[in-house]
């Protein structure tokens, strides 16, 4: 049996029931990740736990034990999944924003921003949700030390970063609301519903070696 993906919850994702501040991409990649879990993946874990368990006595078995505790992480992914969902609050980086006459855009959830630290090297950042954390894009989240610090600030304000390895003084360059591209949910490779190889009935022989 392969190997299934579960994806650990990242450490500041948060524990207490609050709003899920989310962009429509991240969303429809929770939803998708849902689906694939519920139709797809778990009833072909489901099939395979069916098939072990009728290759001999269960406490031995390694394909039923395995299938099992699989079983039991897609439930638990599931279960967060859809409370991250319901839990949702949607916020669009490119719908229209009132601003005022005269005044800077403001760092809110969805922004991108374009900040300097003290020595002058620049750096772009987009504030999304804590389900579509993403370093590889600079995507932060919106409860990060660096997002907080940024939030509610405007170009040319200057913000103080706090970090356990002491404090940065940083200034705001440029605050834009533009699309955000969230990596899309990808069915997994190791998978069991990606798997081609159809199940197939052990033979006396492998069951017999299975049992050894």
């Amino acid at each position: 049996m392969r190997k299934g993906f579960t994806r650990q919850p990242k450490p500041d994702e948060p524990t207490t029931p609050v709003k899920n501040y989310i962009t429509p991409s991240g969303l429809e990649r929770l939803k998708d990740e849902h689906r694939f879990l519920l139709t797809r993946e778990r009833p072909a874990v489901t099939e395979v736990v069916a098939w072990a368990a009728g290759n001999g006595d269960r406490s031995e078995n390694a394909d039923y034990q395995y299938g099992k505790r699989r079983l039991r992480q897609i439930d638990g992914r599931i279960r967060f999944l859809t409370k991250r969902i319901e839990a949702a609050e949607v916020v669009d980086p490119e719908a229209p924003r009132a601003v005022q006459a005269g005044t800077k855009p403001r760092v809110f959830f969805g922004a991108t921003v374009r900040y300097a630290n003290a020595a002058g090297a620049e750096r772009v950042v987009s504030i999304v949700g804590t389900d579509e954390i993403d370093l590889n894009r600079n995507h932060i989240s919106w409860v990060s030390p660096l997002g907080r610090a940024l939030m509610k600030s405007a170009a040319d304000d200057s913000v103080v970063l706090q970090l356990p390895g002491g404090t940065e003084y940083l200034t705001v360059v440029e605050v834009c609301y533009r699309r955000i591209s969230v990596e899309p949910f990808r069915e997994p490779a190791g998978s069991e519903a990606s798997a081609k190889k159809p199940l197939r009935r052990r033979s006396p022989d492998e069951e017999e070696r299975n049992r050894g």
